[in-house]
């Protein structure tokens, strides 16, 4: 007998703005269903209001909030989801409205990374990043935390809860910051002694297929799923391209409004991007919008490290991309639905040369080409780095001309 997993169904809201368009607030939502797939709830329906700014009480319009509340009513909805960061306020006046959990796109992703979180450095970041989204809305708990420390002795002469829990969560974060200062130098340790090989690392929006290409490249077993956020923690891999090792790691991937507290927290993460000597870019080249999932990754490396660094664009999935060709007669301007991949790749990718490659790394196509690409890129940099080491190339070269 199969036992069904139960899912919370889950209201999702979202805005048509003066800087949002609808189509862009439909594929954000579309998003939001996503994350909350992950998360374990079921999207039941979608609301969206079109407004010129987000009512600073409640988000929505009160009219739209009464709709969002007699549907929860009526089809018994534990959960509204809402595209964007709410205010402490916004948090507080929606769910005294509509009786239910509320969470908004921040928390649902904090939610996740804390589910998928294995080891004690993925759980210390997840944990500060929680605190720090916690802080400015301790009156919307529940619970007493001085219960996590004892309560005894912990509350001053007419301190009030909110102020005990207050200085509960500062202290535990200076402790969990303290805590990720001790693992950024143990890792800082671990990185220095992987010796002088070159550092390669995978980066790319969540889901668009890295660890898939870590198991490709590395021949390894990194757990790959469908589903946003599948790896957290970032995995080294040594690997060998002909002649030539190196260091390959899958780090976390980025999506549309990551919370700026996550970045901060998985600086540690993140510092095998800044300590990269080669960054293969992974976009889902199958998605409506890959260009705009491009700038997002783009945008968020130069908060990361503002330095140029070399990079390999690979556009995955071309087996999954679909197009619907135009009629003749169709005389209005051409959409990313509208153009074949063989037209796509003679737009500005074009220009990349050897920059940029199409392959599919799922049905393994285009990967020997991908390798060759790697191997020339890397051994550039480790002939720059280490010239005295060239001689090792010059002879695997001889030697290729020899067998011929």
């Amino acid at each position: 007998m199969k036992t069904e997993i139960y899912q919370e169904k889950a209201v999702l809201v979202g805005l048509i703005t003066q800087t949002q368009t609808e189509d862009k607030a439909r594929e954000y939502l579309d998003e939001l269903a996503f994350l909350a797939d992950t998360a374990g709830a079921k999207p039941d329906k979608i609301f969206f209001q079109r407004v010129d700014y987000p009512n600073p009480k409640t988000f929505v319009g009160p009219g739209k909030l009464q709709e969002i509340k007699e549907y929860v009513d009526e089809n018994e909805i534990g959960l509204v989801i809402f595209d964007d960061e709410l205010s402490p306020k916004q948090l507080r006046n929606i769910e005294a409205e509509l009786k239910v959990l509320v969470l908004d796109r921040t928390n649902l992703i904090l939610d996740i990374f804390a589910k998928r979180a294995q080891t004690a450095n993925a759980k210390t970041q997840v944990e500060l990043a929680q605190l720090q989204y916690m802080l400015p809305r301790l009156t919307r708990l529940w619970t007493h935390l001085e219960r996590q420390r004892g309560g005894i002795g912990m509350r001053g002469p007419g301190e009030t809860q909110i102020e005990t829990d207050r200085r509960i969560i500062l202290t535990k974060i200076s402790l969990l910051k303290q805590n990720l200062k001790d693992i950024d130098k143990q890792m800082s340790t671990q990185r220095k002694n992987r010796g002088k090989m070159v550092r390669v690392a995978l980066v790319g929006y969540t889901n668009v297929g890295k660890s898939t290409m870590m198991n490709m490249l590395s021949k390894s077993d990194v757990f790959a799923e469908n589903k946003l956020f599948a790896t957290l923690d970032t995995t080294v891999r040594k690997v060998i391209i002909e002649n030539l090792p190196f260091l390959l790691s899958d780090t976390v991937g980025f999506i549309r409004k990551l919370p700026t507290n996550l970045i901060e927290s998985f600086k540690s993460t993140l510092d095998e991007v800044r300590e990269a000597d080669l960054l293969i870019h992974v976009v889902d080249v199958s998605h409506p919008n890959f260009h705009e999932q491009l700038e997002v990754v783009n945008q968020t490396l130069k908060e990361i490290d503002p330095r140029e660094k070399p990079t390999i664009l690979v556009f995955n999935k071309i087996d999954a991309f679909t197009y619907t060709p135009k009629e003749e007669d169709d005389l209005t301007p051409s959409t990313r639905e509208n153009i074949s991949l063989d037209e796509l790749k003679k737009t500005w990718m074009s220009k990349l040369h050897d920059n940029c490659i199409f392959i599919s790394a799922k049905e393994k196509q285009n990967v020997e080409q991908l390798r060759e690409l790697m191997y020339e890129k890397i051994k550039a940099i480790h002939v720059e780095r280490y010239p005295y080491n060239d001689f090792l190339f010059q002879r695997y070269d001889e030697q290729e001309l020899s067998e011929e």
